[in-house]
C-alpha cells in the first residue's frame, strides 16, 4: 500500500492515484530522489549527472507567465556562471513539453533570450510530488518556485522554497553553490551575506583540548572562542 501517512487513496506505491495528500518531503543530507522525465532535450534520469555535475533543480507554476519568464531570462542570461561552477540547470512545471518548447521559443523571438537548460514536462506531477513542490494552500495544480541543489554524489544539499508571486534571486543561487563548493573543499562554514573573497569561519572546537588552544590564538578573525574567522 502507499505508505504515505498523509495519502488516502489505499492504493499500492506505483498507483497511488490521490490528488489532494502530502508526499513526504525530501530531506538534507539524504539521497535526491531518482526521477526519470521527458524534457526539452530528451528524457533524462537525475544519476545521469552523478559523479559528474552538481544540478540545481528549479520549478515554475506554468508556462507563458509573467514572473517565470523573467525568471526563465535570468537563469538563460547566468548560464554561462553555472557552467563555471559545473552545474547543471534543470527546469520544470507541469505543463507540456509542446507547452514549454512554444514558450521558449516565445522567450527567443521577443526577448531575444535563449534557453540553453532542459525543462522537465511534468503533467502527471510525479516529479514535483517527489520533491514537494506541490503546495495546495498555494495550488493544487502548479508547482511553487522550489530549487534544489543535489551535490555530485546524489545528496541534497540545500532547498529554497518561494510563493507563486515572488520571482527568485539568481545571485543568491550562485551564491548558495558558491558557499556548498568552499564547504567541501575547504572544510570551513560561511557567515551570514558571505559572497566569494570574504573571510570563512573555521569549524568551532569539539573537545575540551581544542577549546583551550583556541583560547590561546589572538588576533580581529578571533570573535570569541566558538567563532574564528580566516581567509581562504
Amino acid at each position: 500500500m502507499c505508505d504515505d501517512t498523509n495519502c488516502t487513496c489505499d492504493a499500492f506505491d506505483d498507483e497511488c492515484g490521490c490528488g489532494d495528500f502530502y508526499h513526504e518531503m525530501p530531506r538534507l543530507g539524504e539521497p535526491a530522489p531518482e526521477f526519470i522525465a521527458e524534457t526539452t532535450h530528451g528524457e533524462i534520469k537525475l544519476s545521469d549527472y552523478r559523479d559528474k555535475k552538481w544540478v540545481v533543480l528549479f520549478s515554475h507554476p506554468a508556462d507563458f507567465t509573467p514572473v517565470c519568464t523573467t525568471e526563465f531570462v535570468a537563469f538563460s542570461k547566468a548560464y554561462p556562471e553555472f557552467e563555471k561552477r559545473n552545474v547543471a540547470l534543470i527546469g520544470l512545471s507541469v505543463d507540456s513539453s509542446s507547452s514549454h518548447l512554444a514558450w521558449i521559443r516565445d522567450i527567443e523571438e521577443k526577448l531575444g533570450v535563449h534557453v540553453p537548460f532542459p525543462v522537465i514536462a511534468d503533467l502527471d506531477t510525479g516529479v514535483a510530488s517527489l520533491y514537494g513542490m506541490i503546495q495546495p494552500a498555494m495550488s493544487s495544480t502548479a508547482a511553487c518556485r522550489a530549487v534544489f541543489f543535489i551535490d555530485p554524489k546524489g545528496i541534497l544539499r540545500a532547498m529554497i522554497y518561494y510563493p507563486l508571486t515572488t520571482g527568485r534571486c539568481i545571485a543568491e543561487i550562485l551564491r548558495v553553490i558558491d558557499a556548498l563548493q568552499v564547504n567541501d573543499t575547504h572544510h570551513v562554514a560561511t557567515p551570514a551575506n558571505w559572497k566569494p573573497g570574504d573571510k570563512v569561519i573555521v569549524p568551532a572546537p569539539k573537545t575540551q583540548k581544542e577549546m583551550e588552544e583556541r583560547e590561546k590564538i589572538t588576533g580581529p578573525d578571533k570573535k570569541t572562542w566558538y567563532l574564528l574567522m580566516k581567509d581562504l
